[in-house]
C-alpha cells in the first residue's frame, strides 16, 4: 500500500500551475509513467523487462514514498498528456523521511553513497531523502523549479525536517564530457568536514578533473541541469566522488542540504524554517 499521508499545506498554486501530493495509489501510478517517459523515452534508461511491459518507471521505495506532482491546468503542446483530476501531470518528485526509511530497510541513497557516517554524526537531526526528481522537458524552466522546491520546502517545515539528502544526476555515463562541472562542483561546493560524504569506494569516480584556476564558473554553471543550480543557490554541499549509473544513462552527485545553511534571504520568498 503507497504511503498517501498528505500534509493540508503542502499544496502550492502559481499561474497556470499546481504542486501538491499525490493523492492516491493511481496518482503515484501516474508519476512513475511520467518517470519512465522521461528516463527511458527521453534520455535512454535502460528498461528491465518488467519496466518496458509496464512503461512504468517503478521500486520498492515507491510504495513507502509521498510524492510531489506538478499539474498544468491549461492544456499544453499536442501529444499524449498524462491527465489526473485538475490537470495535465508535468512534474514529479518523491520524498521519503528517515523514519520512514528506517523502517524499511534504509534509504535508496544509500546504494550509491556511504551515508550511513553522516547520518550517525548527526544522531539528532531529522533527514529527508529527494529522489527520481522528473519534468517534462517543456516544462524545465525556472518557475516550475521554483514551485517544486517551494512544494519540498513547506513538507521540510510541515514534518520539522533538518537535512535533506538526495542523488542530482548529469546525462551521460561519460564523466570526461563533464568534466568541468565535475571539477566545479568539487572545487566550489564541496561538503566540510561534518557534512561529508563519500561516494561507495567501489562505484566512485573522481569528480575533480580539471586543475583549480581552469574551469569557467560561468560555462560550467550554464551546463547544470536547472535542479542543481537550484540547490547551489540555496547552500547545498556536495559529496566527494561521483557515481555512474548505467541503468539510468546518468553520473550521479550527492546533494547535502542542512536547513541551517540555506541562505536567509530564500526565505522572504519561501517561508522561515519554523514557518
Amino acid at each position: 500500500m503507497p504511503n498517501l499521508t498528505v500534509s493540508p499545506d503542502i499544496k502550492v498554486e502559481r499561474a497556470d500551475l499546481i504542486l501538491r501530493m499525490a493523492g492516491s495509489a493511481a496518482e503515484i501510478d501516474a508519476c512513475q509513467h511520467l518517470r519512465y517517459r522521461v528516463f527511458y523515452e527521453e534520455l535512454h534508461a535502460k528498461p528491465s523487462a518488467e519496466a518496458a511491459a509496464s512503461r512504468r518507471d517503478a521500486d520498492r521505495f515507491d510504495a513507502i514514498c509521498d510524492h510531489l506532482v506538478v499539474i498544468r491546468t491549461t492544456p499544453g503542446p499536442a501529444g499524449d498528456p498524462i491527465m489526473l483530476a485538475d490537470g495535465e501531470l508535468v512534474g514529479t518528485y518523491r520524498l521519503l523521511r528517515q523514519d520512514v526509511a528506517e523502517a524499511h530497510g534504509g534509504f535508496y541513497t544509500a546504494g550509491e553513497f556511504d551515508i550511513a557516517p553522516l547520518l550517525a554524526r548527526h544522531g539528532t537531526l531529522r533527514f529527508l531523502e529527494l529522489g527520481r526528481s522528473c519534468v517534462l522537458k517543456p516544462y524545465r524552466t525556472k518557475p516550475v523549479v521554483e514551485l517544486l522546491w517551494q512544494g519540498i520546502w513547506n513538507y521540510v517545515r510541515a514534518h520539522r525536517l533538518d537535512v535533506m539528502i538526495g542523488c542530482a544526476s548529469l546525462e551521460g555515463t561519460d564523466p570526461d564530457l563533464h568534466a568541468a562541472t565535475l571539477s566545479f562542483l568539487a572545487q566550489s561546493a564541496a561538503a566540510p568536514d561534518e557534512w561529508r560524504v563519500h561516494a561507495l569506494p567501489d562505484r566512485s569516480v573522481e569528480m575533480n578533473r580539471v586543475p583549480a584556476g581552469s574551469v569557467s564558473h560561468k560555462e560550467a554553471l550554464r551546463q547544470l541541469p536547472p535542479l542543481i543550480k537550484g540547490y547551489l543557490r540555496l547552500g547545498c554541499f556536495i559529496g566527494e566522488g561521483a557515481v555512474i549509473d548505467r541503468q539510468f544513462n546518468t553520473i550521479d552527485v550527492l546533494i547535502v542540504l542542512p536547513v541551517s545553511a540555506i541562505n536567509p534571504r530564500y526565505f522572504a520568498h519561501f517561508g522561515e524554517p519554523s514557518g
